[in-house]
């Protein structure tokens, strides 16, 4: 299950097939360096995505 204190770049590593969310979201994630070491609840807030929709898109990403 993916939470808001994961790091983005470890999200998308151990499940890629969160990618097509990230860029649903408009959360250019993948190309950005900082997703290294961001957090999704601070990405998330930068660029004014509901953490909770967001939550729940990835997780629900996983279990397709």
């Amino acid at each position: 299950m993916i939470d808001q204190e994961m790091i983005i770049a470890d999200i998308i590593a151990r499940h890629p097939e969160t990618l097509p969310v990230f860029k649903q979201y408009n959360l250019d994630c993948y190309e950005c360096q900082i997703a290294d070491l961001e957090t999704l609840g601070h990405g998330a807030g930068v660029h004014k995505v509901s953490i909770d929709q967001l939550l729940v898109s990835l997780n629900s990403a996983l279990n397709k």
